[in-house]
């Protein structure tokens, strides 16, 4: 004649009455909150965020910006201001170079160089100007980088998370930089003194250069 189960204390044939609110049989219920023993965390409960590219920290918001205080811990070393000019000098040459040595070839070709006017060598060197200027925006939006950018080691990324722009937020801060030229262009310099080395185009879309390795 079996007399229960002694591992089981709310077995009746012992005499014990079950917990309030539990019925005969039945195991006591875990309280709300706790997963249940056996059941993997991540199922009813909230899974975890992997972390952003490019080391930046996981958070919580606090007084001086979305990590607190800047620079957060592990958010990767901000490009100094010559590293940016030698870039934006590099994209420069790459975009309109080409364009005035094919204007030259027109002045030489010239049959008068006092009187020649642009001719098709330098209308091809416009429209490799203007091809080249929407390659340099889409690469900078798609991976942070245009030409110049790659080849000085910085990176163009969202302060907020570290990704890169995209092709439209990339455009936008093209023509924000015109804010830099105000005031007699004192936002290309700002990054000299600026905590986050930003120009005003930066500050406005909310971006910052970082250094990278380089490809």
């Amino acid at each position: 004649m079996s007399f229960g189960d002694p591992n089981n204390p709310y077995d009746n044939a012992y005499g014990q009455q079950p917990p309030y609110g539990q019925q005969p049989g039945y195991p006591q219920q875990a309280p709300q909150g706790v997963p249940p023993q056996g059941v993997p965390p991540q199922y009813g409960h909230p899974q975890q965020v992997p972390p952003p590219p490019y080391g930046y920290p996981q958070q919580e918001p606090g007084p001086g910006g979305p990590y607190g205080a800047y620079p957060p811990p592990g958010l990767p070393e901000l490009a100094h201001w010559g590293l940016r000019l030698g870039a934006y000098l590099l994209d420069m040459l790459i975009i309109a170079g080409p364009m005035y040595a094919l204007g030259f070839v027109d002045l030489i070709t010239a049959p008068d160089p006092a009187t020649a006017k642009p001719g098709v060598f330098f209308l091809v060197g416009v429209l490799y100007a203007v091809a080249m200027s929407v390659f340099q925006i889409f690469q900078e939006g798609r991976r942070g980088q245009t030409l110049g950018k790659r080849a000085v080691g910085i990176s163009l990324l969202r302060e907020a998370d570290g990704r890169t722009l995209g092709f439209g937020m990339a455009f936008v801060r093209k023509l924000a930089h015109f804010l830099d030229s105000l005031a007699c262009y004192l936002g290309w310099l700002w990054p000299l003194w600026d905590e986050k080395r930003q120009t005003f185009a930066d500050k406005v879309c909310g971006t910052v250069v970082i250094r990278t390795p380089r490809h």
